[in-house]
């Protein structure tokens, strides 16, 4: 965006779209496949070949044509004045988790004093070191040769590749590199695949998934349970409607029990980001409600989360990141000593990934036009000004008005979520909330989001496709839904470019606020039906 200032402007040119992966590349245009060369006072990465003159001529010509009218990269320690200067040759950050084996080229100089290493580098700054040119790998070899390389990659979060080489002196000599290219399968049969950690995740609707429960201890087990929600429970985080786990000293037959609830056994030497939400009521020792331990196989076990805080009865997301170098379970305890002081624990929709937590938080809700949690602004969304009385307003924690609204967001149960407040607007009156213009599919198309309709009062909550001035309905709730969070999904198909609007009507009361949350959109059909809950006036537990 160009400033306000005369004389400012921006501009855009050689735009270039190919097949393949982004880490690929032979260097024979000009755009480098978005490869660049982070900064160095001494030594850089320069484009060889063609019409370059190198210092020494000792490299003669590229690998990709075998001549000297190709192009490579290439850096020299000619200028080198201090100990240890490094150069680094950075490909394009990936967008997607990626895995496979990555190929390349490399010549180094028969002098010696560099030190050339492949690394990822993550979104954090955190680099891992792939590969390294050993000293063996000049046996044999003379300095006019290209040395095939493969490497496994296993980046199961976007990363970037740097080549680096460091030098010593200025008699460093010199490292080319060429024809980088990646292949969707690992480079030896023999290699081990990539962990899938979704095998420690579980949103408990179709039951433990790979959790079990501690036998060994004389206390109450974790009970899967489904609620109606009322103003005493919610229901389940991931439908509204569904099932999650709940420890509860009353449906123990002694006074105070420990539960534990164990994970699948996770390989040691890699990072992990654990994800879960819980809910606590009543607990007097919030240290005790719950805990995470890492149990290792010789039994001994590690603390790496535990409650601080009381959620207030609402869901309330919390994550940890953890590395292992053997083998581990995840294991939630609740510990209550007096049914006192304990009220009841639950926990639902867990999830583990590889990598730190920092790295997935929000990427893919603030990647992807309509996306949005609402945790840094509207993501594009905007009033309607001309065809509503309202405006949908951002907020954080329950609304002003009493009986009605939800008291925390969806997301984590400390954030933002949009909501039509009922208190200063005639019955009647509406709010729209638009999305920024959408691409058109010839395929089916799966919207998802999270809506709150608690309140005598309660008026209607609508989804509209806008496209060249008509507005067709998508989906649509009138009057009181429910005390919790419920799931919306709405299938639509739409080849030309539309909207969508999220169009909210006060009831017949002040209690009759409407809020939404998580909006998310996705490419297919929706593949579950929409979980509908009736409105519970009791605590039961199904």
């Amino acid at each position: 965006k160009p400033r306000q200032s005369a004389g400012s402007s921006v501009a855009i040119f050689e735009i270039h779209i190919s097949p393949g992966y982004c880490l690929e590349c032979d260097f024979e245009d000009s755009h480098l496949c978005g490869y660049s060369n982070k900064w160095n006072a001494n030594v850089n990465w320069y484009v060889g070949g063609g019409t370059a003159q190198l210092l020494h001529n000792n490299m003669q010509n590229d690998h990709t044509y075998n001549n000297k009218t190709g192009h490579f990269m290439y850096v020299d320690s000619v200028y080198a004045k201090t100990f240890q200067e490094v150069a680094k040759l950075v490909s394009p950050m990936m967008t997607v988790s990626i895995s496979g084996c990555l190929s390349f080229q490399y010549q180094r100089s028969e002098e010696g004093g560099n030190l050339f290493s492949v690394f990822t580098r993550d979104q954090l700054g955190q680099y891992q070191e792939l590969w390294r040119a050993g000293s063996d790998s000049q046996n044999d070899w003379t300095p006019a040769e290209w040395l095939p390389v493969q490497v496994d990659l296993k980046a199961p979060y976007p990363v970037q590749v740097v080549f680096e080489v460091a030098f010593n002196s200025p008699r460093g000599g010199r490292v080319a590199v060429d024809d980088i290219s990646f292949s969707p399968e690992f480079c030896s049969a023999d290699s081990e695949p990539t962990f899938d950690p979704s095998i420690a995740s579980c949103d408990f609707e179709s039951g433990f998934c790979q959790y079990i429960q501690d036998n060994n201890l004389l206390g109450s087990s974790w009970k899967r349970v489904s609620v109606k929600p009322n103003i005493f429970r919610n229901g389940d985080h991931t439908t509204g409607a569904g099932s999650f786990l709940l420890a509860h000293s009353r449906l123990s037959p002694r006074s105070g029990y420990v539960s534990r609830l164990l994970g699948p056994t996770l390989p040691g030497n890699l990072k992990y980001c654990l994800r879960f939400y819980f809910s606590l009521r009543g607990f007097n020792q919030t240290d005790q409600a719950l805990s995470a331990y890492l149990l290792y196989q010789s039994n001994s076990q590690e603390k790496i989360w535990t409650q601080g805080e009381k959620s207030r009865g609402i869901w309330i997301a919390s994550d940890v990141t953890f590395q292992t170098t053997q083998p581990a379970k995840v294991v939630f305890v609740s510990t209550c000593r007096s049914s006192w002081d304990c009220g009841s624990v639950a926990l639902d929709d867990i999830s583990v990934s590889l990598g730190d937590c920092e790295l997935s938080a929000g990427l893919l809700l603030l990647s992807v036009p309509g996306h949005c949690d609402f945790e840094e602004g509207l993501c594009g969304y905007s009033q309607d000004k001309q065809s509503d009385a309202a405006e949908w307003e951002r907020r954080r924690g329950p609304t002003p008005t009493s009986y009605t609204g939800p008291r925390g967001d969806h997301t984590t149960g400390l954030g933002y979520y949009v909501h039509m407040e009922a208190s200063p607007l005639l019955p009647g009156q509406n709010a729209r909330l638009v999305s920024r213009p959408l691409r058109g599919s010839r395929g089916r198309q799966c919207l998802r989001f999270y809506y709150h309709m608690y309140g005598s009062g309660t008026g209607q909550l609508s989804v509209h496709l806008d496209k060249d001035g008509q507005n067709t309905l998508l989906w649509q709730r009138s009057g009181e839904q429910s005390i919790a969070w419920l799931r919306a999904t709405v299938e639509y198909q739409c080849e030309l470019q539309h909207q969508i609007a999220f169009e909210a009507i006060r009831g017949s009361s002040v209690r009759s606020d409407i809020a939404i949350d998580d909006i998310t959109f996705e490419s297919g059909p929706c593949p579950v039906n929409e979980v509908r809950a009736a409105v519970g006036t009791s605590n039961e537990i199904e």
